[in-house]
């Protein structure tokens, strides 16, 4: 059932179970995160059959099929969107969502059904309690709604959730290189230091540089960096954030130097960059 946005009368089309019972998965219309925090479970999931252990993280698009065998001490959450949802910045109150060229490009492949892409995603130790962070604060903005942008919150942990998803699945072997990246994809929102990243790879700040310019032409802080503004991008797009908050959120300390990189970077300010990206300069 759609959200109903207190602050603004509007449907939102989004939901969060709080304690999922495979039951009616996938949900019509929707796009699903269902996040297994405990137990394990025996399923069929479009004619594969898999045990899935927790902790897990399924992502389910309308057009998957779901059959549960078993269920051993399973606790689980799930969040669903439309997906005008995922696409669009833009709400109308006379005509509901609205359709744009606008998409959040990250998090796309996890839904995606072929040989690399599973639907199925494991978290581990290092990646859970953030991801568990974040996905317990979006299911408790949809019940509080605290204030009038909590639409834009969601919109904010969903696109670290499916963009931290989608990293891990691409670099799921352990390279020292690898782990650097995990540590990165998973703590990019707080203060990261070259030490840090030196101790995950076990290199020392030559050897770790030398990686990864050879791989993506950059240092290790540069591709932090680059990872940072990225996520800036899809949340100055997609949310009504202030330059401050999006600051923050992505592991800058002050605004003002998030505007003099995202400058350097991409050749304009961050809000002519909003404004060229989407035709709605306001959180819906």
């Amino acid at each position: 059932m759609p959200q109903m946005d207190r602050h603004k009368n509007r449907k939102v089309y989004i939901e969060f179970v709080a304690n999922e019972g495979f039951v009616n998965l996938p949900y019509n219309e929707r796009f699903t995160i269902t996040f297994i925090t405990s137990g394990s479970i025996n399923l069929s999931l479009n004619d594969q059959q898999r045990k899935v252990v927790a902790p897990s993280i399924l992502c389910l698009s309308m057009e998957d099929k779901l059959q549960v065998f078993e269920k051993h001490n399973v606790s689980a959450q799930s969040f669903s969107f439309h997906l005008d949802f995922f696409n669009t910045a833009h709400f109308s109150e006379a005509q509901g969502y609205l359709s744009t060229s606008l998409k959040i490009e990250m998090g796309l492949s996890l839904f995606k059904k072929d040989n690399i892409h599973t639907n199925v995603y494991t978290v581990n130790e290092k990646v859970y309690p953030k991801l568990y962070e974040w996905f317990f604060v979006m299911g408790t903005e949809v019940y509080e709604q605290s204030d009038s942008l909590w639409v834009c919150r969601i919109k904010k942990y969903l696109i670290q959730i499916l963009g931290l998803l989608e990293e891990l699945s691409i670099h799921n072997e352990e390279t020292p290189v690898n782990l650097v990246l995990e540590y990165i994809h998973t703590n990019y929102s707080d203060k990261i230091s070259l030490e840090d990243l030196t101790r995950c790879a076990h290199l020392n700040r030559v050897s770790l540089n030398k990686l990864f310019q050879s791989l993506y032409g950059c240092t290790a802080m540069g591709y932090l960096l680059s990872y940072r503004l990225k996520v800036a991008e899809s949340l100055l797009t997609h949310t009504g954030m202030s330059l401050n908050e999006i600051a923050y959120a992505v592991g800058f300390e002050y605004d003002t130097y998030f505007i003099k990189q995202f400058t350097a970077k991409r050749g304009m300010t961050p809000t002519e960059f909003r404004n060229s990206s989407r035709e709605f300069g306001k959180c819906q």
